[in-house]
């Protein structure tokens, strides 16, 4: 039987792109993936990702991934994975 708390676990958190500053965040702003572009605008140097405490555990930093990766591959984006998260 489902609980409750698993059925919310079990919904993606919304990934929103600020291309003004050069980040995907969750919806709150708390959680964040920061991005340079480089070589033009040709390529994504990922350069750090946050979760705050309260909200680790959570795959935030995957899904914040993932949607920079995405964004990446739809826009022939080349990627440098700079921040240690994404380099591992």
């Amino acid at each position: 039987m489902a609980t409750g708390s698993n059925q919310a676990a079990a919904v993606p958190p919304k990934i929103i792109w600020n291309e003004k500053e050069n980040r995907f965040e969750t919806e709150d702003k708390k959680a964040y993936l920061e991005y340079e572009l480089r070589n033009g605008g040709k390529v994504m140097d990922i350069t750090h990702t946050f979760v705050p405490s309260s909200k680790r555990g959570l795959g935030l930093a995957s899904h914040l991934s993932v949607a920079a990766f995405n964004h990446a591959q739809n826009n022939s984006l080349s990627v440098i994975p700079s921040c240690s998260y994404i380099s591992l």
